[in-house]
């Protein structure tokens, strides 16, 4: 076996599909495309075309197998979403089939290219930013002149082997790692070839043990929607929207101590730990309940546990949240003494909520918190929660936020767990001259240690900036058009 120093001078040229990520199979990620950047309708007619593309596959027409795959993918999309779901969804589900042994051969090389038999637009981000790909090969959509896809590429993986020939125009790459029936187009261009199962022990660099982890994602599927995945989606999605219609109606209309029971019989499920703080009393100033933020029900399940409405302080949820919600919410404006002068009149009223991290994250993270709350009362208990759900993610950066409750409660079983810590002692409060980033990152790490979470210092504008293009500053539509504009951009996910 070379030695580490020698292998990091090398070059590498390895497939996506069935090396890098296990699963040689693109169907579900154009699945992905066609639901997130489309809409429903699309998605199912894919899937309905599924057959006919694999029965292409089985009399040896791969090539025209994948060519109309693309084509209802992307036919008629516009290229900036093509490119917002590259960015914003698919990196999760890439990285979860990733093949670690495939990625510690290929990390140990110095210089990384990837070749996919996908659009390379779908790919790129990924492989650059999380593998840490120097070269993309892949085919390229054709984009009209309006900026949408035509469905059709303009060259193809039989192409490969010529990008690779200009790549290294003086020598051979030193490694391939492929599938020798498929992926032959490039793997006798390299000195040495390395096949699944890849067994071979080659030494990571230091700095790349893993692939860089994927901390913010969108996107409302939860699962990489396979074919049989797919079908039972679409055959749930009519059950899902009249049971989420139910749980809302239940929700609004019956007492907070009933609802824990009802929940249950509607498939839904609370798990409580810890002994919560009783309601406060007489003029004393209210706790301030300080939460993980995994969804914008944090607040509402917090109100079902503790059986009384607690307000909630919010930012960015739609106005149509705010009118489903059974609980009081109080708007900030992020200007830091407005925002100071309202939670101090609250706490004064009585017990408040806050989730110190502005947004949600999906993954095993929990961004910065924010000092503000530690600068205004001492009384804080810390409450971590978590939850899971089986069909669709209950947040979004890049869609309607007011479809947030309605995604949520369409899922068959909904998890919720909520632990409550003990309320931090006066000597770990401002009160005692510790600062407020001092007590807020006491309080993070104390809720990280918790779930089994890690500590980030990532912010609500680091998460838009990857997921959405923006700093997620929230601006009220400017005219009637612009508010018609956003609703009817909400049902992208059932509609093109």
């Amino acid at each position: 076996m070379r030695t580490k120093e020698e292998t990091q001078m090398e070059s590498v040229v390895s497939k996506l599909e069935g090396a890098l990520l296990k699963d040689q199979d693109t169907f579900s990620y154009f699945l992905l495309v066609a639901f997130e950047a489309s809409g429903l309708i699309r998605f199912a007619l894919l899937l309905i075309l599924w057959p006919l593309i694999r029965l292409l596959e089985a009399f040896d027409m791969k090539e025209a197998s994948l060519r109309l795959t693309i084509f209802i993918a992307v036919a008629g999309v516009s290229e900036t979403e093509i490119q917002s779901v590259a960015r914003a969804v698919l990196p999760k589900f890439y990285m979860d089939d990733i093949n670690m042994e495939a990625w510690k051969a290929f990390s140990s090389c110095e210089k990384r290219v990837v070749v996919t038999k996908m659009p390379k637009v779908m790919v790129e981000m990924f492989a650059k930013e999380h593998l840490r790909a120097d070269e993309v090969i892949g085919s390229e959509l054709a984009v009209s002149r309006f900026g949408f896809a035509t469905g059709f590429v303009r060259n193809d993986i039989g192409s490969a082997s010529d990008h690779i020939a200009k790549l290294f125009p003086d020598e051979q790459p030193t490694l391939a790692l492929g599938r020798p029936v498929s992926d032959s187009c490039f793997l006798s261009l390299c000195k040495e070839q390395l096949h699944p199962p890849f067994t071979m022990n080659y030494p990571p660099r230091q700095n790349d043990i893993r692939p860089l982890p994927v901390i913010f994602h969108d996107g409302r599927l939860v699962q990489r929607p396979t074919p049989s995945t797919a079908l039972l989606i679409l055959l749930w999605l009519p059950l899902g929207i009249m049971l989420a219609t139910i749980r809302i109606v239940i929700g609004l209309i019956l007492p907070m101590r009933i609802i824990p029971y009802v929940s249950r019989i509607f498939g839904g499920k609370l798990m409580v730990r810890g002994k919560p703080p009783p309601p406060v009393s007489g003029s004393k100033s209210g706790v301030l309940f300080v939460c993980t933020h995994r969804t914008l029900m944090d607040p509402v399940v917090l109100s079902t546990i503790l059986q009384r409405k607690i307000p909630a302080v919010t930012y960015s949820i739609s106005r149509l949240s705010e009118i489903l919600s059974p609980i009081p919410t109080i708007r900030l404006t992020r200007i830091r003494h407005v925002d100071a002068e309202k939670i101090k009149q609250k706490l004064s009223e009585g017990d408040l909520v806050v989730c110190p991290e502005g947004t949600t994250c999906r993954e095993p993270f929990l961004l910065r918190f924010s000092g503000l709350f530690a600068e205004l009362t001492d009384q804080i208990v810390p409450v971590a929660m978590n939850y899971r759900v089986g069909f669709f993610h209950a947040t979004t950066a890049r869609g309607w936020k007011g479809l947030d409750p309605i995604f949520f409660f369409m899922n068959p079983r909904p998890v919720y767990e909520v632990t409550f810590l003990n309320q931090l002692p006066v000597e770990a409060t401002c009160s005692a001259g510790k600062s407020p980033h001092d007590v807020a990152n006491y309080v993070q790490r104390i809720l990280a240690a918790t779930l089994g979470f890690e500590c980030t210092n990532f912010t609500r504008k680091d998460k838009y900036r990857v997921l959405a293009g923006n700093d997620g500053t929230v601006a009220c539509p400017s005219s009637l058009i612009d508010r018609i504009k956003t609703i009817v951009g909400a049902f992208k996910p059932f509609i093109h």
